[in-house]
């Protein structure tokens, strides 16, 4: 859609009475660039394939049409199917749709693991119109019988590369193959990698494409620097150094790769740093997620380290900074950590902490958004610690299975340090110096002819027969 036929307001849209109520309700004035292509075309009732970053407006952009298609509550069975990679932004969906549809009867309700499935089979049991679903769960209950999907007129796939990553693909064919054929579908993800890319050609028809931005570019209003920084214990206390600077680190998403990093980067911000700090991952209950992402957009907290758990599904405005504390090794999730920031307009930044082995992925992660992230020198008051033996070992492993992933016949950083040794030559690994060979002790080492043979039955039997007979005597 160019600039002159583009939706200067959202009534341009003819979009009923209700909807137009609730978005101004929420405050939204003028349409996104991904509302001002998709919604026309969802409305005409094209096939979409969008590619649009987290924070871009295309909740509202499938959203709404939507919302129009469905209308009002009707039947038991749902007549719309959302399917979204993860619990965190299913219920993300579920409560824009909802304030979307304040003024509507409709029955929006999100399924999701980490719960029991009995309240949500009660509640689907009431009936529901726009179901938003995890894969797993949604499986599950249709397989119990328990969710009914024969009415379904329109299916949309959200953060599809996400769902691809997390091996979600077997589950999505499987509800392809039960849901009505006669549907109108859509698709949205931040990046076009090539598995997203066949399954769009599976069960898209004739789609329209609707691109706000280039596949995997971050949103323009985020910017990136990085450290090199050596270690662990140095990116904390980096952390700490930045963290003085309330004002500007008012309210920060620190990204780690593994579950023991956030839990150790959020004791520490809990001792050190002012201001409130709690860790979302993989072990901590739904509960538990759900009140921190809660405090977190209420502006009560400060802080939120979280794994790539939390990566998409939340929409927090105001998100001041986020801090990759280890660099992902899933490149594109590197779009979408940084895309918790700069959101809805506003500006925002990315800071990216790197390690010797980390280099490698952050060359990748440069072509992949076609741009390069500029470099900071340490500043002079951040204590540069020494790297513990543990964590050199493992940088070393990394960069020799990096050499080895480039060079098949790279033989390891070991192999390289003994070029001079002569072949056929064997190095002993205790010493380092070449292997002798079995090496008897010399301990008790000295000779006595007599100790073969005095343990001998016959020898014993001789000596007591000479002590009997001189006792005689």
């Amino acid at each position: 859609m160019n600039e002159s036929t583009a939706a200067a307001s959202f009534d341009d849209f003819k979009l009923n009475k209700q909807l137009l109520t609730a978005v101004a309700d929420a405050g939204f004035t003028t349409p996104t660039p991904v509302q001002q292509q998709t919604i026309p075309l969802l409305l005409a009732g094209h096939d979409v394939l969008g590619i649009a970053q987290t924070g871009t407006g295309k909740t509202a952009a499938f959203g709404l049409p939507l919302l129009m298609k469905v209308k009002f509550a009707q039947g038991k069975h749902p007549r719309a199917l959302i399917m979204a990679p993860t619990r965190e932004l299913a219920m993300q969906l579920e409560s824009h749709l909802q304030k979307l549809a304040v003024h509507t009867d409709l029955r929006i309700f999100a399924i999701y693991g980490g719960l029991g499935p009995k309240s949500q089979i009660e509640r689907i049991a009431q009936g529901v119109d726009i179901l938003i679903a995890t894969p797993g769960r949604l499986l599950e209950l249709y397989l119990k019988g328990d969710l009914v999907l024969k009415e379904l007129k329109t299916l949309v796939l959200d953060e599809a590369d996400k769902m691809m990553d997390m091996g979600f693909m077997p589950q999505i064919r499987r509800v392809l193959e039960v849901i009505p054929r006669k549907r109108q579908n859509v698709l949205f993800s931040a990046t076009m990698p090539d598995k997203v890319t066949r399954l769009s050609e599976e069960f898209l028809e004739f789609p329209v494409r609707v691109e706000v931005t280039p596949p995997a570019q971050p949103a323009q209003t985020v910017t990136q620097v990085m450290y090199r920084v050596p270690n662990l214990v140095t990116k904390i206390n980096l952390l700490g150094y930045l963290f003085r600077d309330q004002e500007t680190f008012h309210r920060v998403m620190i990204f780690c790769r593994t579950k023991a990093n956030a839990e150790n980067v959020a004791h520490f911000l809990g001792r050190k740093v002012t201001g409130e700090v709690r860790a979302i991952h993989g072990n901590k209950g739904q509960n538990v997620r759900i009140n921190s992402m809660d405090a977190f957009k209420a502006g009560e907290l400060r802080f939120l380290v979280a794994t790539d758990v939390a990566a998409r599904g939340i929409d927090v405005p105001q998100v001041s900074h986020v801090i990759n504390f280890d660099v992902p090794l899933v490149y594109d999730d590197y779009v979408h950590r940084i895309g918790r920031t700069g959101r809805a307009q506003h500006t925002g930044a990315a800071i990216t902490f790197v390690n010797e082995a980390e280099v490698h992925h952050v060359k990748r992660i440069e072509e992949l958004i076609k741009q390069e992230i500029p470099e900071l020198p340490i500043p002079p008051d951040v204590k540069i610690a020494e790297t513990m033996f543990d964590e050199q070992q493992a940088i070393a492993k990394e960069l020799d299975d990096q050499r080895r992933r480039l060079d098949p016949d790279f033989k390891g950083a070991f192999h390289d340090k003994q070029e001079w040794l002569k072949a056929g030559e064997t190095i002993d690994k205790r010493t380092g110096k070449t292997y002798q060979g079995p090496q008897k002790s010399s301990k008790g080492g000295k000779a006595n002819p007599s100790k073969r043979t005095s343990s001998k039955p016959s020898v014993k039997a001789a000596k007591a027969a000479r002590a009997k007979n001189s006792r005689r005597k």
